[in-house]
């Protein structure tokens, strides 16, 4: 662990919580960004998105094995920065929690964070075409995109399933929003649970829009740094958050 990692978690601990600190809140906001994201299909049978528990920073929620669509709040489960679940009776999980395990250990900035598998990102990640941001909505790819290669590691089936390959993960993904999984995905993180959903649909927009375009001109052009710059913040993402909200028929 560095010093700075120190520093930042004890600034977290030390300020506020945020206006939601309920645990029924939090759980019923990560249930419902399950489905949206299956809605707008950002994931499918497969994918997953955390939360840092605000009242414990090291701990974080996530649904039990399930489909995201099929998300309610009865089915998620608190794990620790091992990605152990708190409760030893808890149902069976997720096989690539250490995704999150190990970038919310990493990155103690981070409070949420979406694992998914949506086909627009596959080619970034194996043809050595960087993804970048080409529209206004995903000025946060301006960082750059780094891509994760499991290879590196060794022979494995794709998946992060222990937590020498979600460390690895995270050093690669390093203080980066999105990196890339060759094959696999790619991996989306934020300050807020809504701001993480908004950069992974965005993030699959770009990546569909971006793929059409070289198709079109191998040149395109892209935005400039300081244009990704401007427009990476967007309004935190709450104006399609109240949408895909409303969509799911949440009031």
């Amino acid at each position: 662990m560095t010093r700075l990692y120190y520093v930042l978690l004890a600034a977290f601990m030390a300020a506020p919580l945020p206006a939601q600190t309920s645990n029924k809140e939090l759980l019923e906001e990560l249930s419902l960004a399950y489905r949206i994201l299956a809605r707008t299909g950002v994931v499918d049978a497969y994918g997953h998105v955390t939360v840092r528990n605000p009242a414990n920073p090291n701990h974080y929620f996530m649904q039990r094995n399930l489909p995201p669509a099929l998300s309610t709040p009865a089915d998620l489960v608190e794990y620790d920065l091992d990605s152990q679940p708190v409760d030893p009776k808890a149902p069976q999980g997720f096989i690539e929690r250490y995704i999150h395990g190990e970038i919310y250990r990493a990155r103690p900035d981070v409070m949420a964070v979406v694992h998914f598998h949506a086909p627009d990102v596959i080619p970034f990640g194996v043809t050595g075409v960087p993804l970048r941001p080409i529209y206004h909505m995903a000025g946060f790819l301006g960082v750059g995109v780094p891509v994760f290669d499991v290879r590196a590691t060794g022979v494995t089936d794709m998946l992060i399933r222990n937590p020498e390959l979600g460390k690895a993960l995270a050093r690669t993904l390093s203080d980066k929003p999105v990196a890339l999984l060759r094959g696999h995905g790619a991996v989306a993180v934020a300050e807020s649970l809504h701001v993480v959903v908004g950069r992974s649909y965005y993030t699959m927009m770009n990546a569909r829009l971006q793929a059409e375009a070289l198709r079109l001109n191998p040149n395109p052009n892209y935005l400039t740094d300081e244009e990704a710059k401007r427009t990476a913040a967007q309004d935190g993402f709450e104006r399609p958050w109240t949408l895909w909200k409303a969509e799911a028929g949440q009031k």
